[in-house]
């Protein structure tokens, strides 16, 4: 039995361990009674705390991130249900914008700008060789020229400005890893090429040759040809779309499903020859320049431009738009350059530029860079404030072609007719990229990941539109569309009835004839569209207003007792 119950040893305690045991429990006890109590824990923090509260947060930061649109109004909201949970929500949005506000501390990088010492001194002066001497290694490799014979060159860095295309007019194609200068792929088509342009990551994209539009992969490798893109001049990938946006020499407009192979939408603008083409990434809108200096705005869902904007009194020569969507710059051949607020179509800044500018080009922190002839201006903040000065200025040893500014890189690419050249430019890149967004860092997993992810939150063609905000609202129908519904769906005619001439039969017989047929045809037409009108009705205007339009009259009604009414008149 010893092997299986075994008898406990008596544990013996010393009386003093146990009284010290009993007390200790009951100062405990009372701490944690005080501890419990609200108004002590305030006192304590307020005693001990030089600074009660949560630490004050800047409302430049806060404006940074704040929702745009109006507040949700409370008191045309009738359920008390409805009124709690959308309070709860506006605070929940209040409370985001303040831990985004705050979690800025956290951001690791800083965008930096070559700034003088004293006023004498201009930064229009520094060369990229000063620069390049003054940068860390990893930065100064980022300078440096291609040069090339079968120019001039088209460049176009992929979102997350990890990978570099270069597209010569004579028909050389290469693709690149911008950070490490390995080639991918490198190639000759035998015919002219107008436009490049990335698709949704580095492993495809497409370039508008002589007659036919031709999409490639990244070891140039041809996978399609695309007839219906026709004479094609320049290109634009929306990526939230998966949409390949293109402009032709004789003025058609198409928008082009990658992931689908199936056109959107094609039409003729009635404009001419569009050579001059952005898109705005803030709602997708195509904005193309045209010679009577005037830009166009356009969706793939209407055959006519949702908006014209009157900017220059003689011919369109460059049009550019920030990341944000909010501004707009435009160069005219007249030598003048101005910068629009596409929210209100307002001109906010005019310029008068030396020369006519031929390419204009916004960085991530509203950098500005104009190219005349073959020299390029850098301008610092030029939308929100007038500037007097260049901020940068580079030489290049031929006539420019292309700018595009690399996605959070202090580098802007720009193509010419002897290569390409890559410049530092301090302060042009946003310093902290959103892993989410765009990720230069991105292995091949995580790319796969993200391309099934943006395929499946791909958003509708039917849904671009001038101003976004509105997608969310509610489509209230006016009195006069009620009206006008009503009307329609209330008084349709029945079809008219043309009969042939019959020799044989009288005028008096043929007029019976069509008689019986008309009231025949209109008593059938009655059946059919009877249940039709009344479903169409109750969805438009609802059941209890369909049982008010829609009364049955009863001949036989008026034959019915009708209840009678007592009239009491009270005397005063």
């Amino acid at each position: 039995m010893s092997r299986y119950f075994t008898e406990k040893a008596p544990i013996v305690h010393d009386l003093s361990t146990i009284q010290d045991i009993k007390k200790a429990a009951i100062i405990h006890k009372e701490s944690r009674k005080k501890w419990k109590n609200k108004k002590f824990l305030k006192q304590k923090k307020s005693e001990n705390d030089p600074f009660p509260g949560s630490a004050p947060i800047s409302k430049d930061k806060l404006k940074r991130h704040e929702r745009k649109g109006e507040s949700v109004n409370l008191k045309r909201i009738k359920l008390p249900k409805n009124k709690k949970q959308i309070k709860q929500k506006e605070e929940l949005y209040k409370l985001s914008h303040e831990i985004a506000a705050r979690s800025e501390l956290l951001l690791p990088e800083q965008s930096g700008f070559i700034e003088p010492e004293n006023e004498l001194e201009d930064t229009a002066e520094v060369t990229q060789t000063q620069i390049k001497d003054a940068v860390d290694i990893t930065s100064a490799a980022k300078q440096f020229n291609l040069q090339l014979e079968l120019g001039p060159y088209r460049v176009k860095f992929l979102r997350n400005g990890r990978h570099l295309l270069l597209g010569g007019r004579l028909g050389h194609i290469a693709s690149l890893d911008f950070s490490t200068k390995h080639l991918q792929c490198e190639m000759n088509t035998l015919e002219s090429v107008h436009d490049i342009t990335w698709l949704h990551n580095e492993t495809m994209f497409a370039a508008a040759q002589k007659d036919w539009t031709y999409i490639y992969d990244n070891r140039g490798i041809e996978l399609h040809c695309l007839k219906g893109l026709y004479r094609v001049l320049k290109m634009e990938f929306l990526p939230y779309h998966f949409l390949l946006a293109t402009a032709s020499e004789n003025g058609f407009l198409s928008w082009l499903d990658v992931s689908l192979g199936k056109m959107v939408a094609q039409f003729f603008s009635k404009m001419g020859r569009i050579d001059k083409l952005c898109q705005n990434p803030y709602n997708a809108i195509l904005c193309a320049g045209h010679s009577k200096g005037f830009v166009s705005m356009w969706t793939p869902n209407m055959k006519e431009p949702v908006a014209k904007m009157l900017c220059h009194g003689t011919p369109i020569r460059a049009l550019t738009i920030d990341q944000r969507g909010l501004y707009m710059a435009t160069a005219a051949v007249d030598k003048s350059m101005k910068i629009w607020d596409i929210r209100n179509f307002k001109c906010l800044q005019s310029y008068r530029l030396n020369c006519a500018a031929s390419n204009l080009a916004f960085s991530h922190r509203n950098l500005l860079a104009v190219s005349t002839g073959d020299i390029v201006d850098i301008y610092k903040d030029p939308c929100t404030k007038a500037v007097d000065g260049v901020y940068l200025r580079h030489r290049l040893p031929s006539d420019i072609e292309n700018l595009e500014f690399c996605p959070y890189e202090d580098v802007l690419g720009v193509g010419h007719r002897r290569g390409f050249t890559s410049m530092l430019v301090p302060g042009a890149g946003e310093p902290n990229p959103d892993a989410f967004e765009a990720n230069p860092f991105q292995t091949q997993s995580q790319r796969r990941e993200v391309e099934v992810k943006q395929l499946l939150e791909k958003i509708q063609p039917e849904l671009i539109t001038l101003d976004p905000g509105q997608l969310g609202q509610v489509d209230e129908m006016t009195l006069e569309e009620k009206i006008q519904i009503r009307t329609k769906v209330l008084f349709v005619k029945p079809p008219k009835i043309e009969l042939k001439k019959n020799k044989g039969l009288g005028s008096a017989k043929q007029f019976h004839v069509k008689r019986q047929l008309t009231d025949e045809t209109r008593r059938r037409f009655i059946k059919e569209t009877a249940e039709e009108k009344l479903k169409v009705m109750e969805e438009v205007l609802g059941s209890q207003e369909t049982e008010d339009v829609v009364k049955v009259y009863d001949p036989l009604s008026r034959f019915k007792k009708q209840k009678k009414i007592n009239l009491v008149h009270q005397w005063i």
